[in-house]
């Protein structure tokens, strides 16, 4: 599992010739990361100089540690769920009914794959609205981690975009396409402009 091994050794499975983990896993890692630097941020905005924000402070400490839980999850479960679409096209179809059922399966594993990144795009869109939140009463000396926090999550929602895309052109149910659009159309762009924006805030205030 991605969340209970080391660093070189993820790396090492994801620079090799097989085909999880991917993208889907990187994304959902780079959401992990995100929402680490928001805790990390918020555990230094602590202490008498920062009393009056300590409610505030400590939610979004409770809340970032949450999101980093549950991007780390949906890396373990971007990996399963690839895992599940390439085992389906593996399936026998030397019959009528074996074609039928292994076409079925390739379906099924199709739309379960695609809302591993449609859950993603919403754990990115939390750590952008976290970092937000903090921003303005962040600690100034790691105040640049704010940024790298809000540009991990915006890698993390257009990774999933793609990703979603690349599931759904598969995906012959019109329902479940539809369900999907409607899950997840435009989140993303949401999450690019406030992420884009949060890092432009940050550097005005590093630079003024």
């Amino acid at each position: 599992m991605i969340s209970s091994e080391t660093i070189n050794s993820y790396l090492t499975r994801l620079a090799s010739r097989q085909p999880t983990p991917g993208g889907g896993a990187a994304g959902a890692l780079h959401a992990a990361q995100g929402a680490a630097l928001v805790a990390m941020v918020a555990r230094y905005t602590t202490g008498s100089k920062f009393e009056q924000h300590a409610a505030l402070v400590q939610r979004i400490t409770e809340a970032a540690d949450q999101l980093t839980t549950d991007a780390l999850r949906l890396a373990d479960a971007d990996e399963d769920a690839f895992q599940a679409v390439i085992d389906a096209y593996k399936l026998p179809s030397d019959s009528p009914e074996l074609k039928a059922a292994r076409t079925a399966a390739v379906q099924e594993a199709l739309i379960q794959a695609a809302q591993t990144p449609a859950q993603l795009i919403g754990v990115a869109g939390g750590v952008v609205d976290l970092a937000t939140e903090l921003f303005d009463v962040a600690n100034v000396n790691v105040i640049s981690d704010v940024a790298a926090a809000a540009d991990a999550a915006r890698a993390a929602a257009t990774t999933a975009r793609v990703n979603i895309d690349i599931n759904v052109v598969a995906i012959k149910d019109q329902a479940a396409r539809s369900s999907l659009a409607r899950q997840t159309d435009g989140l993303e762009d949401k999450v690019v402009l406030a992420a884009d924006n949060l890092v432009a805030r940050v550097r005005e205030r590093i630079l003024s």
